[in-house]
């Protein structure tokens, strides 16, 4: 992920603390808001760990994204923090005259609200998140969202200005109300994708199913999917259909069966986070000589635009077999 799509995914998580903290929240003790708008980003603080390419992306939406790291144990670090800040500041005359008194308890609620917000929210989309780790390394995703929603932030953003400025919270209740509305009838057409993919031609019996959402026309689908090592694309509109998919590709294979790849996929650090991370991992094999270049990619973020940043290569060399084969088709 680029640095900007997650800049611009951090600004949803914050918006969606500050609602939380429009609605009256922020009222209930000094450093309300901070609480609130720290705590929805809370989560990422596992992109600074590690330091080779794809250790971060390994690690992200892992541990700090579930329900035991990021929801039960951060939290209380939070709001520790906020209060040592807040009493350095008592200390040293550095709070505004009548402030809102500090309530721990409440900075603590306040932090466990704005921590929960965040594996939730990313759990809407492709990119999915390992809820339960450590007790489970799987990935789980809902589909509901592209990476940065535009209608989200509308909904959110003109929330906040209109409770800042009414100096009322029924105005952030409402975008609320809104975003989860938004959240739930996208998750409904992923279902509907998914199932649209399943009764098309042939049956298909899929183990992986994505259903990404575009960014403006939130209701279309690209609905990518993995059955016996072969991938398969098409698009989707409810508009269209409610049980119809359209521009079926042909299936491709993945290559991951290939044993060429399987040496690669072990080569070494890189190669291996990134498959730790990857959810429909595809391969390409390039040849030169006595030695093959795998690249390593994921079928969710196949776009040329995205392409080279979502991969990870490995040089093999090859055996006499295969050296004498290559050798040969030159």
């Amino acid at each position: 992920m680029t640095d900007e799509e997650r800049c611009l995914d951090n600004l949803t998580h914050s918006l969606v603390g500050w609602a939380l903290a429009e609605t009256g929240l922020k009222h209930r003790t000094r450093k309300g808001l901070a609480a609130c708008v720290l705590a929805a980003n809370m989560p990422d603080i596992d992109v600074l760990f590690g330091w080779v390419p794809w250790a971060p992306l390994a690690m992200h939406r892992g541990f700090t994204h579930g329900l035991v790291g990021g929801v039960l144990l951060l939290p209380p670090v939070l709001a520790a923090l906020l209060w040592l800040i807040d009493r350095w500041q008592a200390a040293n005359g550095r709070l505004a005259e009548g402030a809102t008194p500090i309530h721990f308890g409440w900075l603590v609620a306040l932090c466990y609200l704005g921590a929960l917000t965040h594996p939730l929210l990313d759990l809407q989309n492709v990119y999915a998140v390992q809820l339960m780790s450590p007790l489970d390394d799987r990935w789980y995703h809902t589909d509901a969202l592209f990476i940065v929603s535009p209608w989200l932030l509308a909904f959110l953003g003109l929330g906040i200005w209109s409770a800042r400025r009414q100096a009322m919270g029924r105005s952030a209740i409402a975008a609320l109300a809104a975003a989860l509305g938004f959240i739930l009838l996208n998750v409904g057409i992923s279902l509907l994708a998914d199932d649209a993919l399943r009764m098309s031609s042939g049956y298909p019996d899929p183990d992986r199913v994505f259903a990404s959402p575009a960014p403006v026309r939130f209701w279309q689908r690209e609905v990518i999917w993995r059955e016996h090592g072969m991938i398969g694309r098409a698009q989707y509109d409810p508009l269209a259909g409610l049980a119809m998919l359209r521009g079926v590709q042909p299936l491709v294979p993945d290559n991951m069966a290939n044993p060429v790849v399987h040496r690669a996929a072990v080569a070494n650090a890189e190669v291996r986070d990134f498959l730790d991370w990857s959810q429909m991992p595809v391969a390409s094999v390039s040849r030169q000589g006595c030695t093959a270049q795998v690249t390593f990619g994921d079928a969710r973020f196949a776009a040329p635009a995205m392409r080279e940043s979502f991969n990870a290569k490995a040089l093999i060399p090859l055996d006499r077999n295969h050296c004498a084969e290559s050798v040969a088709n030159r």
